[in-house]
């Protein structure tokens, strides 16, 4: 029987994904998605993770106690696990930003700005952080999972499906049109898989 776990994301190519990897293998997990609106702290990579994760944990289960489906019953007042994802894009020359903020920069500066931002700098060097975080439920601490590609920034190329991937050339590809959650998903399937057999205890 398949595991359950709550993927808290807005991003219908994100879920997409995860669902098409998380489903593959010899345990497969059932991922049910949720779209929630989460402050994020101000902090490292993984201190954005952790905080989101547990806001997420506190915020599903009042979702779940709306739907009287969803409740579990052999615990009504508590939600299910919860899985979250943060992607963040470092740039060598500025001792890891953008990071968790690659977001918001993008907003404001576009490809073409995030380019402008190193026009002063010899490297051009960057890496791709991808952290998911799961928590068994609120009052959990969370298990963060963290997969990296290294690459380079680059005049944007091809469509940029998950936003800043356009201007991200992975090194030894090439090509721009690589999607970095993706890879590092592969990297991390074992250990995911670790959060649906937690679920099912």
């Amino acid at each position: 029987m398949a595991a359950n776990l709550i993927f808290v994301t807005g991003n219908a190519n994100k879920l997409k994904e995860v669902k098409a990897i998380l489903s593959d293998g010899g345990n497969p997990i059932k991922i049910d998605s949720r779209s929630l609106d989460i402050p994020e702290i101000q902090g490292s990579t993984q201190e954005v993770a952790m905080a989101k994760c547990q806001k997420a944990a506190e915020l599903v289960r009042s979702c779940r106690c709306r739907y009287p489906s969803q409740i579990n019953p052999a615990n009504p007042q508590l939600g299910g696990p919860c899985v979250t994802e943060d992607t963040a894009l470092c740039f060598a020359a500025l001792n890891g930003l953008p990071g968790p903020y690659i977001k918001y920069f993008l907003a404001e500066l576009g490809h073409t700005g995030l380019n402008a931002l190193l026009a002063g700098f010899d490297t051009k060097a960057a890496w791709a952080l991808c952290t998911f975080a799961y928590s068994a439920g609120p009052g959990s601490e969370p298990i963060l999972f963290e997969g990296r590609t290294d690459g380079s920034i680059v005049p944007a190329r091809g469509p940029g499906v998950f936003g800043w991937d356009a201007v991200f050339e992975p090194t030894g590809t090439g090509l721009t049109y690589v999607l970095p959650l993706g890879s590092m998903l592969q990297y991390m399937n074992t250990d995911l898989q670790i959060c649906g057999d937690a679920s099912r205890t």
